[in-house]
């Protein structure tokens, strides 16, 4: 068994104490820390924040050769055990690597915990040893033998299952609740006095109870629904609300998320009433908990065997994280925690998201994928040019693959999931898939090739067939008239009187004028601009107008055109008041809300 224990000895140096004992290691043995996590797909190099590591044998000192940047030989004689110690730095605040100061701890394994190679299928015990007086542990990894406060034991199957149950650390609220029979926590460290805890975990009950009966839900002879056990025992959500921050990591039975604390729910706000923030972390909570299934268990067959030691390529992310991006709103309305005309604004704002894209000519959802390690997660100013995100346009695509299925009659993207989670024994710890597996699937349960639409939709570049798909589903499908950073083809920002271009999009105004990203826009036909909305005014759009810009302290005197044809505007989508009969059951159907 490989042995880790973790101390909390120096809070304020922001420094975890972990010793490792591997027992008869190999004489040359190697160990090596994972340079990235999975679920979120960039190198991080986790081992340059570790220190001070050392190596002995009983009462010997072992040699230790550094190969590579995250890689170590251990000189070992006999069979004595290994033991190394070393020192881990932990102050990023995010849910992927590791936070230590004297209000909170938090780490994931993959920030910690060195591989001992070769050893990687054998049990691997954890042990939280010291602990600031009155810090509490929470984990979903099984324990063994913990106190109270969940200081103690804790033991995972092989290296894969330790590094994928992050530890929260502190002094934090705890809820529970049982969705479906299955034991559900909440953690929430930071949160404020008059945070309404009840009213979140009675929220997020109903979003686990929806995805559960999603995946597993079936329905008997007499159109009884009957829900089997999901492939896990207990789930843990852990929440640190913040100051700013968003975003979530996922696990196999637990997931990490951070959220403004201004977005919880307050004990004072009606019932009825649900804040744009709060909606974004139910969001947030659906979405991370919909990847049990889909990415965690059901993955790309790239996945099935993680290589921590470089990337980790796929071309389907598109599916992996837009289908959960399709997914996590919508259960929000089949749950009932929003209706129909709430959900479709969200809907039209990843709409919009897109269409605003100019990359979406440049680059497909599939390559988009398989470059996340290059782009997705190092943007830049011409990132919006260059290319796509696979989380929204792979969430249309679902969309538009559960419209078509939907209007044809044959099947739903529910079905075309819940038969490849079983085709694909992602029950029983395989699930890996490629898109050759869900083409086979899609044309079986749909009755027809769907190869056309995916080599157009994933493959392709060209606009997806929205507004044709919604129709008939009874949505409305309206374009408003374009806002300035629109017919400027830009994305600005203002600050203290001071009006700067972040980007400059494709084929827009801005760029056929020669402005750039960066660029400070002063005036327009001699008219100071300090916000967008000072461009109107100044007639940037009524005929040719004259910009004053300032770029590296050099003033530009630049013409700008105005654009032919006219830039769309947003789209806004709502539900038809008066639908045709086929169309309301359709809608009704889709969202999962009964027909008034």
């Amino acid at each position: 068994m490989i042995r880790y224990r973790i101390d909390v000895v120096d809070v304020h140096a922001h420094l975890y104490d972990i010793t490792l004992t591997v027992a008869e290691p190999d004489a040359e043995q190697r160990l090596s820390l994972p340079v990235w996590i999975p679920g979120s797909y960039l190198v991080r190099e986790f081992a340059r924040h570790l220190q001070g590591l050392v190596a002995t044998q009983g009462s010997r000192a072992i040699d230790l050769e550094q190969l590579d940047k995250c890689t170590w030989l251990a000189r070992c004689s006999g069979r004595g055990a290994l033991t190394l110690r070393y020192r881990a730095y932990a102050f990023d605040a995010s849910v992927r690597t590791a936070w230590l100061d004297s209000q909170r701890g938090f780490f994931n394994g993959t920030s910690l915990c060195l591989r001992v190679e070769g050893r990687e299928r054998e049990p691997h015990e954890l042990q939280i040893g010291t602990l600031p007086r009155e810090w509490q542990v929470a984990t979903a990894m099984g324990a063994v033998k913990v106190d109270a406060r969940g200081r103690g034991s804790y033991l995972a199957a092989d290296y894969d299952e330790l590094v994928d149950h992050p530890f929260e650390l502190g002094r934090f609220w705890r809820g529970r609740f049982k969705a479906h029979g299955v034991p559900h926590e909440f953690v929430v460290a930071g949160a404020q006095p008059g945070f309404d805890g009840d009213r979140l975990l009675a929220d997020s009950k109903r979003i686990c109870e929806a995805q559960i009966a999603l995946w597993h839900g079936e329905s008997d002879a007499g159109g009884k629904l009957r829900v089997k056990k999901p492939p896990f025992g207990h789930y843990l959500f852990m929440l640190n609300a913040t100051d700013e921050g968003y975003g979530g990591l996922e696990h196999r039975a637990s997931t990490a998320l951070i959220a403004p604390r201004r977005d919880l729910p307050r004990a004072e706000t009606p019932k009825a009433t649900l804040p744009d923030g709060y909606l974004q972390l139910l969001g947030l909570i659906s979405h991370e908990y919909f990847h049990t299934w889909n990415v965690k268990r059901l993955k790309p067959a790239a996945f099935t065997a993680y290589d921590y030691t470089r990337e980790n390529h796929t071309e389907l992310l598109w599916f992996f994280e837009g289908f959960t991006s399709y997914y996590d709103d919508l259960v929000l309305v089949r749950a009932g925690l929003v209706d129909q005309t709430r959900y479709l604004r969200l809907l039209a704002k990843t709409v919009n998201q897109v269409l605003g894209t100019p990359g979406r000519a440049a680059q497909s959802v599939a390559q988009a994928s398989f470059d996340a390690w290059t782009r997705y997660y190092r943007p830049d100013e011409n990132s919006v040019n260059s290319t796509v995100s696979y989380y929204t346009k792979g969430s249309l695509v679902a969309l538009c693959i559960d419209l078509t299925l939907r209007r044809e009659g044959r099947t739903t993207l529910d079905g075309v999931l819940r038969e490849l989670w079983r085709r694909s024994g992602a029950a029983r710890g395989e699930g890996g898939i490629n898109e050759a597996d869900l083409l086979t699937v899609l044309q079986e349960l749909g009755g027809r090739s769907f190869a056309p639409e995916l080599q157009a939709w994933v493959h392709g570049t060209g606009e997806l067939p929205l507004a044709e798909l919604l129709g008939p589903f009874g949505v409305n499908w309206r374009e408003e008239a374009p806002v300035v950073a629109q017919r400027l083809g830009a994305r600005m920002a203002d600050s203290a009187g001071v009006l700067k271009l972040q980007s400059v999009l494709r084929g827009g105004a801005a760029e056929r004028a020669g402005l750039a990203a960066g660029d400070e826009l002063i005036a327009v036909n001699g008219w100071r601009v300090r916000r967008a909305d000072d461009l109107l005014p100044a007639g940037a759009f009524a005929g040719a107008a004259e910009l004053l810009a300032a770029r590296d302290q050099r003033l530009l005197t630049l013409r700008l055109e105005p654009a032919n044809p006219a830039p769309g505007g947003a789209v806004q989508l709502s539900p038809m008041p008066a639908p045709e009969p086929a169309a309301a059951d359709r809608r009704a159907a889709w969202l999962g809300e009964p027909r008034r």
